[in-house]
């Protein structure tokens, strides 16, 4: 992997959500939680490069990004897509995920939440904003269709310090 410099940082963002998904890691590479996203934004905010994230308030994985100051998210070739959809649909306090994959983990480089040796794709990302989704924000009304148990996403913004390509 090679370090890209964040200001010639060049994705197809939408894809890259959409289609690819990404793993969302926090916590340590000793203690770690991890969940799939294909929710999210990446741009400029406060003068800064972000990635935005979203976690609902049932997922496992809110409890170590609460508890954390730094996230990665991290993109994989084609061949690792079962394993997004298994890190996706399990839940990590039921036990280590992980290991029901292919995918095994490494320190980062300028952050504690680790990344994987099998990520095509890197960023590494200090958690500066959080919020509770507000619905009363909603001006297309159809957004509260995702909701249908009202459990609103709480929304993250990560300065990236860090961004890797294969």
């Amino acid at each position: 992997m090679r370090e890209v410099d964040i200001k010639e940082l060049s994705i197809k963002a939408v894809d890259l959500w959409m289609n690819r998904w990404l793993l969302l890691t926090a916590g340590t590479i000793a203690d770690c939680n991890m969940m799939t996203v294909a929710w999210g934004s990446i741009g400029c905010m406060w003068s800064r490069p972000f990635a935005q994230i979203v976690v609902r308030p049932q997922r496992h994985t809110l409890k170590y990004i609460e508890a954390s100051d730094s996230f990665t998210l991290c993109a994989f070739p084609e061949k690792h897509r079962k394993d997004l959809q298994t890190l996706g649909t399990l839940s990590g306090k039921d036990g280590s995920k992980l290991s029901k994959t292919g995918l095994t983990l490494q320190a980062s480089k300028r952050i504690a939440a680790p990344s994987y040796n099998e990520a095509d794709f890197i960023l590494e990302c200090r958690k500066i904003y959080r919020q509770d989704m507000d619905p009363h924000g909603f001006i297309d009304q159809a957004i509260q269709d995702n909701y249908p148990a009202n459990d609103y996403h709480r929304i993250y913004f990560g300065e990236i310090l860090s961004a890797y390509c294969a």
